[in-house]
Parts: C-alpha cells; sequence; structure tokens
C-alpha cells in the first residue's frame, strides 16, 4: 500500500474495519467546508488484522495527516491509539463516543461486529440493486426498463443526468434511469407513456452549458469547429430540451449552478412528495 504524494497541508486519514462508507461519508461533510487547497482525504478500509493496522500507521506517519475512524473491535482500537500515541498521530472516532452514550443510557453492551449495518440495513441491499440499475439503463440504454425506474432524468449532454442517477442510488436506493437528449432527435417513445411524475427534466443555461462543453471539449481534444461547443448549436439544443419538458409536462430542476448533491436531494424530495398525494 502507498499514499500519493499530496500538495495540500493536511491529509485525512478515514480507517475503518468495515466497507468504510460511514467514515467517508462524515469526513467529506466536514470536509467540504475547506478549501480543496487546505485539506485532502484518503480511504482505508477493510482494515482487520492488528499487524495490517501497524503497517499503516508507519506510513501515515510519514504524512501530515489526521486519522478519523470507526472501528469497532476493541483490539483494532487499542491497537491504533498506542500507534497513534507512539508516533503523534491525531486521531478521532467517529462512532465510538455515540455508541458508549447509548450502552450507558440503555444499559446493553455492544455487539462490536464490524459491517453489522450492512447486514442488517434492508436500504443496504435496494441501494446496490438501485446502482445496478442506474448501470444497465444509463444514456437511454435499453427503454423497455423505463417502466421499472423511480425516475427518469432527461437533459442534454453534461447536465449530470448519470451522476445524478448514480447518487440517487447510492443515497437513497432510488432507480433512476436517463435519456439524452439529442436536437432533432424524438426520444424513445416508451418515454411519452410513463406518468409524467416519474419524469425529471434537467435544465441549464447555454452559457454554463458552453463553459463544461468547452472544458470537455479540450481534455478529450475535440476541434472548436465541432457541434459540441458551437454556441449557436447549444443554444438550439438547449431551446429542444426545453420544449420537450413542456410537452411532457414534466418537474424541471435548473441545474446550472447546482451540485450533484443538490440536484439529487431536490429529485428526491420532490419525488417522495409525489408519493405521498
Amino acid at each position: 500500500m502507498s499514499f500519493d504524494q499530496t500538495k495540500e497541508s493536511l491529509l485525512v486519514f478515514t480507517l475503518s474495519d468495515s466497507s468504510g462508507e460511514t467514515a467517508e461519508a462524515v469526513t467529506r461533510a466536514a470536509l467540504a467546508q475547506f478549501s480543496n487547497d487546505h485539506v485532502g482525504h484518503y480511504r482505508l478500509a477493510m482494515v482487520t488484522t492488528v499487524e495490517e493496522l501497524k503497517d499503516i500507521m508507519q506510513r501515515v506517519a510519514r504524512q501530515q495527516g489526521l486519522i478519523a475512524y470507526t472501528l469497532v473491535r476493541a483490539d483494532l482500537k487499542e491497537t491504533l491509539e498506542a500507534e497513534a500515541d507512539q508516533y503523534g498521530i491525531p486521531i478521532i472516532d467517529l462512532m465510538g463516543p455515540l455508541i458508549n452514550k447509548i450502552s450507558q443510557l440503555t444499559g446493553t453492551s455492544p455487539l462490536s461486529e464490524a459491517g453489522r449495518l450492512h447486514l442488517l440495513d434492508e436500504s443496504y441491499f435496494r441501494r446496490i440493486a438501485a446502482i445496478d440499475f442506474a448501470i444497465r439503463y444509463d444514456d437511454g440504454k435499453n427503454p423497455d426498463g423505463l417502466k421499472e425506474a423511480d425516475a427518469v432524468l432527461i437533459g442534454v449532454s453534461r447536465t449530470s443526468k448519470t451522476p445524478n442517477c448514480m447518487y440517487l442510488a447510492q443515497h437513497w436506493g432510488l432507480k433512476a434511469a436517463n435519456i439524452p437528449l439529442i436536437g432533432g432527435i424524438e426520444p424513445p417513445e416508451k418515454l411519452f407513456i410513463l406518468p409524467k411524475e416519474k419524469i425529471i427534466g434537467l435544465n441549464i443555461d447555454p452559457n454554463v452549458l458552453l463553459d463544461i462543453r468547452c472544458t470537455r471539449a479540450n481534455i478529450l481534444g475535440l476541434t472548436q469547429n465541432s457541434n459540441y461547443i458551437d454556441p449557436h448549436h447549444i443554444d438550439q439544443e438547449v431551446a429542444f430540451a426545453r420544449n420537450l419538458f413542456r410537452k411532457l409536462g414534466c418537474h424541471v430542476i435548473d441545474v446550472s449552478k447546482k451540485a450533484i448533491e443538490e440536484t439529487s436531494s431536490e429529485i428526491y424530495l420532490y419525488l417522495r412528495k409525489q408519493s405521498t398525494k
């Protein structure tokens, strides 16, 4: 195992004896409050032996790092604390204080079994199935599957359809498919027979889209005369999408200034509201 060299002033390691998803989620929420120039992140999951943990601590000691951990096994926690004290590595227990408080208030002892969240949480398996669904029905593949979707995202290229589908699947277990809208080409007929409440139109400002695509074009090495980054062609694409949104009568979200998390949260809240009607 080796850690990439970083330019950040601090590297936060999330360490877990299970998948590490909990530690990473909490840490990323905290890191979002800081500039990327000041802090970075490295995930260390499935650490299950004392020997492996000691080796990791030696390597972390060479970095300017902090360890945020969710270890539940007592032997691993004791080793971590001893090694951290030896090397002078700052550590923070993300789950221990809460477990201890619950134990104190209920008068019961924790089971101390790594990965128990995934063993007990049915939503975990629902999320895995939803992720598989998002992959199978990404980018308009197999329109026959649209009727099985909880949500169908439509929009022109680079409106973050795929990332939003994956986020909806991973965080809420929602089966989301997406269909790219291409000017002058009618989308699949099956889209028009779906309940409009299932369809989410992702709108975007043409100027914002131009900036995004120009960056993408540079990475892909596209020529400057490509329709992909032609302002007039982009205006036509966005207009085509907006006309289709109106024709379908679907819910529309402007993603011009939204992060994936914001858009996905808005989609989730909208769908939840529709399900209660």
